[in-house]
């Protein structure tokens, strides 16, 4: 297979949501963490202590708690926006014809929008399995999968509960889609119009790595609010507003609680996420069918 035939393999629009979930079994205990230190309020302990309490407390496998929710959001959240950007991308581009950045922008926009949405109740269900551990054992869930999670949500709580923080779930999918689907083609488009770079590893890595890191940044301050939002008991926040000045509380850096868990958890799992994906495109993609002539 030549240089030239690698770059014009596309991907299938699922590849994205089963990348997604095998990176999301190497790098779930640091989501775990990063979970953990956006729900306390304080801030007292550091990723390394937070990490050692709850292996001494829980055992290894703890930092595995909610593994089956976080593969349900990936299969969801992930499948929806990567297939939505891929096919929207395929329709506006052309061999040879990238589509202008901004186009790929917006597209990165409403894939996420629509990601955020179905992958909302998985969300849920992996802040709350994840959050558990943490409580008093006579306040705990101990919904024993993801499944389980849903159908006792529904039974409890209503159907409705399912979307507790869709909105703050949508706005940091929007964002965290642009980062990562618009700018990854960006930079990579940037690195195979040089001399240096060819479709390789290693500019799919440097391209997911610079990816993740802009992500991280766009997303952190949403992602806090998010995940507050859906791990409260219901009524404890009246409205967005409410949690967003609650937060506040504890400064502009509030909104970043989690920031280094977040980019040590975010960067492989978007290096990862892309790796597979490109492996994925190269081993089973398929060639644009050849445009007929009218």
């Amino acid at each position: 297979m030549t240089e030239q035939d690698r770059t014009k393999k596309l991907s299938r629009w699922y590849f994205g949501g089963l990348a997604s979930a095998g990176a999301a079994c190497v790098t779930h205990p640091l989501d775990l963490l990063k979970v953990h230190l956006q729900t306390q309020q304080e801030g007292k302990l550091s990723i390394v202590k937070l990490t050692v309490n709850i292996v001494k407390k829980q055992g290894i496998t703890a930092l595995y708690n909610g593994l089956t929710a976080s593969l349900l959001r990936q299969l969801t959240y992930s499948t929806v926006r990567f297939g939505v950007y891929e096919l929207g991308k395929q329709t506006i581009e052309s061999p040879g014809n990238p589509a202008p950045f901004y186009q790929k922008f917006l597209l990165a926009g409403i894939s996420g929008a629509a990601g955020g949405v179905v992958g909302t109740p998985g969300d849920l269900i992996n802040v709350r399995m994840q959050n558990d551990i943490k409580l008093p054992l006579e306040k705990r869930r101990n919904y024993t999968w993801a499944g389980n999670g849903l159908l006792r949500i529904c039974k409890e709580d209503g159907i409705r509960t399912l979307f507790n923080g869709c909105s703050t779930a949508t706005g940091r999918a929007v964002l965290m889609t642009m980062g990562q689907l618009s700018f990854y083609d960006q930079i990579k488009l940037s690195l195979l119009k040089t001399d240096y770079f060819d479709d390789s590893t290693t500019t799919h890595f440097l391209s997911s790595l610079l990816a993740g890191a802009i992500a991280t940044t766009m997303t952190q301050p949403l992602d806090v609010l998010k995940t507050r939002a859906m791990n409260a008991k219901p009524g404890e926040y009246k409205n967005m507003m409410q949690l967003i000045l609650y937060t506040a509380k504890m400064g502009p850096l509030g909104f970043f609680k989690g920031y280094v868990p977040a980019f040590v958890r975010l960067a492989p799992q978007t290096i990862l996420t892309f790796l597979f994906l490109e492996n994925l495109r190269l081993n089973f993609g398929f060639y644009p069918p050849p445009k007929v002539s009218p």
